[in-house]
């Protein structure tokens, strides 16, 4: 063990403070070991309460149908699909931060990719459970994947809705693996730690066998880097192919090609804005500064706001393409109906949510504060939610015949079950930061200066 220390003074550090590999060790891994905090006990039973919510109304949709929810016969399409492109999107960013700039070998990942791939695996988790709702009889999902059927029961392999199930179900694997894999050298620290002998075992079985060696970290680094390389395909694919729910039908507000690059974009956006949301209360509850630095958030909302102004350019190509492509159908669908229609209020606010108030972002001070930071990045997942909710609802209401034509209003057990999400979310985030380590250890110290003093793998690893 080193016993050198090292300081960081630079206030545009990734890392500051005075640390040696022991002590970060220590910091990160003793919020695990260490005494369960009162603030965790109430935030875990808060989130757990909310999730008795969704059980309650998941347990009610299944005795009842569906017809607990608002859709109708216009508007067949309602929270369900909007709150699974939503929770999808905000599952964006982990990959993004872990895999993607693992590859760019961006050092400011380090101290957010650990909880930001767990918030992946979450948000997948919640948005999974609308389209097997939706189906109306979820003990069938299995009808969706290619299994060998005698009654020769294949799936519609041209249905953008199969499409999804295999994008989301690689996509969570993927993620899975690649989030699992990292924690594998943590885990073996937690194991050489732990008091109680069930925790020793338990994170014993997780560690598969780890003891350090250098053949282990050869193992490690070439399994670690293959994920990564499979992950980043998926930062494009999976949303792609989400907005393909979409894009492909001949429908006008939908048939557009913006909808790809658009769709993607706005998840980066979103699950950028969720990290921020989730990184600044757990650094100031765990006493993280120096380690989640202003810096770190700084990068995050300079991603923000690139990723945001691509979503702002594919609202003008959305309302140019309404006027330039000459349809009577586009130009009123977004005129009188999106713009200046029912759903204009809230058009204009995901507009000002997601085009004006993060240009705030131009500025330091605003990239700089813990306050107007959050409260930001809070503003943008709401403004991302209204742009699923003015895509999907502001077109649905109006079929082909206006006999057909009507409205769409969310009933109680919608709400109750998008409100319930947060509590399955916030559940397992809790459950993580109390028995996972939520940044990563190692990779922390080969931060330090004195990791750096040794030849490659004599020292930075254990």
């Amino acid at each position: 063990m080193a016993t050198k220390e090292a300081k960081v003074p630079d206030k545009d550090s990734l890392f500051t403070g005075t640390y040696n590999f022991g002590t970060v060790t220590s910091k990160i891994n003793d919020i695990v070991t260490g005494p369960t905090g009162k603030g965790w006990v109430v935030g875990f039973a808060v989130s757990f309460l909310i999730l008795q919510v969704l059980l309650m109304a998941v347990t009610w949709l299944l005795y009842e149908g569906i017809g607990t929810w608002g859709v109708n016969v216009p508007v067949g399409w309602g929270f369900d699909i909007i709150n699974f492109v939503w929770w999808i999107g905000i599952g964006h960013a982990g990959t993004l931060i872990s895999a993607i700039l693992l590859l760019f070998h961006q050092q400011w990942r380090t101290s957010i990719n650990r909880f930001a791939e767990a918030m992946t695996l979450f948000a997948v988790a919640c948005a999974g459970l609308y389209p097997l709702a939706h189906m109306g009889r979820p003990w069938f999902f299995y009808w969706l994947m290619p299994y060998p059927s005698t009654m020769q029961l294949w799936p519609q392999f041209r249905s953008p809705l199969i499409w999804d199930v295999f994008a989301v179900s690689t996509y969570l694997t993927v993620s899975l693996l690649f989030w699992y894999t990292g924690l594998v050298p943590d885990f073996a620290s937690l194991r050489d730690r732990a008091k109680n002998i069930w925790a020793r075992r338990a994170y014993g079985i997780l560690s598969l066998g780890w003891r350090g060696a250098a053949r282990h970290w050869h193992r490690y680094e070439t399994s670690y880097l293959l994920l990564a390389g499979l992950s980043t395909p998926l930062v494009l694919s999976v949303h792609t192919i989400v907005s393909f729910d979409f894009a492909v039908g001949n429908v006008p507000g939908w048939h557009a090609t913006i909808f790809p690059p658009y769709f993607v974009a706005g998840a980066v956006f979103a699950g950028f804005a969720m990290v921020v949301n989730l990184a600044i209360p757990a650094r100031a509850a765990y006493g993280l500064k120096d380690y989640i630095t202003d810096k770190h958030l700084d990068n995050m909302a300079k991603v923000m706001l690139a990723s945001g102004w691509i979503v702002f350019f594919g609202y003008g190509v959305e309302a140019f393409m309404a006027y330039y492509s000459g349809s009577p159908e586009e130009r009123d669908l977004f005129m009188k109906n999106r713009a200046f229609g029912p759903y204009g209020l809230w058009y204009w606010m995901l507009i000002l949510c997601n085009g004006i108030i993060p240009q705030l972002f131009w500025w330091e001070y605003f990239r700089r504060s813990m306050f107007w930071l959050w409260m930001i990045s809070f503003v943008i997942n709401i403004g991302m939610w209204l742009e699923r909710f003015v895509i999907l609802m502001s077109l649905q209401r109006i079929p082909w015949q206006s006999s057909a034509w009507g409205q769409y209003s969310p009933t109680f057990w919608d709400l109750s079950t998008y409100f319930g999400t947060f509590g399955l979310f916030f559940t397992l985030f809790f459950l993580f930061l109390r028995l996972v380590p939520m940044i990563s250890a190692f990779e922390m110290k080969h931060m330090l200066p004195e990791s750096h003093t040794h030849a490659p793998g004599s020292g930075g690893h254990h």
